[in-house]
């Protein structure tokens, strides 16, 4: 009698949104137009002012809506859609930016390629791309340093390479291991949440960044991450602070060859700077908060919002 066949993973894609009615209307009909769409889709709204829940409810009346009653950022509202998502039925979580408009076979490209790996993926991040088809700099994945040949291989007869962090820009994650690992950390508010969040997901595991899953990242400008910042310089340096000095997603040799990586890049963003003077006050709030402060729990946040943590869920600190 021959083996009957696998169930098919129940996909939640979580968008989160604020003020961007137009793009979001993009990406959710992109969603709808998958070659495989997502089984649940649930949207967070940051308390936009544009009218973007009620674009939501009148085009999109299937998804799952939650409006939140102030911005808790991109950090907050990736932690409320995982939360939620959790609540509900999800093998995996598809996490998209709401300027992340995905080609066709962007999702089932992410779960061909999490079927073909010889050893389950944590996670599968998309090839990310500007409007004009060139690799967008900022967002991608990072590769992961010293990866062994055995490991090399392996993704590479899955058609990806391995990876060591991705973006929540389009990454797969496993909901299994979401409850394992916690949500991502809901005080950043904004940078770096993905960056821990992927990490601790896959310290001792394996992500993969898979090429034949692209998506459009629609930001205003072409650039990396060292494109002036501003009064928001506060939050990079900050929440860089806080991931190298509590974050479980790094291993000591590791802490240290990003601090350099983060040095270097900012080194990279003052010199670009049209303002230094911002930057410096910024830098200089963001080290005095780094240091002197601690994120808020994750699940307290949570509840302030209205958003419950799931159960049979491990905290994120």
């Amino acid at each position: 009698m021959s083996a009957a066949p696998s169930r098919a993973p129940v996909v939640a894609a979580v968008v989160v949104t604020f003020d961007r009615r137009e793009l979001l209307d993009e990406a959710l009909t992109a969603l709808g137009a998958q070659t495989r769409p997502p089984d649940r889709i649930v949207v967070v709204d940051n308390a936009s002012r544009d009218g973007t829940a009620a674009m939501v409810r009148d085009r999109f009346p299937g998804v799952e809506l939650r409006e939140l009653p102030r911005n808790v950022g991109g950090a907050g509202g990736f932690g409320a859609g995982m939360a939620l998502a959790l609540s509900g039925e999800a093998d995996v979580l598809w996490l998209l930016d709401d300027d992340t408009v995905p080609e066709p076979g962007a999702l089932r490209a992410l779960l061909d390629a999490r079927d073909r790996a010889a050893e389950p993926p944590v996670l599968v991040a998309s090839r990310v791309v500007w409007t004009d088809g060139r690799d967008h700099p900022m967002n991608t994945p990072r590769a992961k340093p010293c990866a062994s040949a055995a490991e090399t291989e392996a993704a590479r007869a899955a058609g990806c390479v391995p990876i060591r962090s991705a973006s929540f820009v389009s990454v797969l994650v496993d909901a299994a291991a979401v409850r394992e690992r916690g949500l991502p950390v809901a005080d950043y508010f904004l940078w770096n949440d993905d960056f821990e969040f992927t990490t601790r997901l896959l310290r001792g595991r394996r992500g993969l960044l898979c090429p034949d899953s692209v998506v459009v990242h629609k930001t205003r400008a072409f650039g990396g991450t060292e494109t002036d910042p501003g009064d928001r310089f506060f939050y990079e340096v900050r929440n860089k602070i806080w991931l190298f000095t509590g974050s479980r997603g790094l291993a000591p040799p590791e802490r240290v060859l990003y601090a350099g990586s983060t040095v270097r890049r900012w080194a990279r963003t003052f010199a670009a700077s049209d303002d230094r003077a911002v930057l410096r006050r910024a830098l200089a709030r963001g080290v005095r908060a780094g240091v002197f402060s601690r994120p808020r729990p994750t699940e307290a946040l949570l509840r302030d919002v209205g958003v419950e943590p799931p159960s049979s869920y491990r905290t994120s600190r």
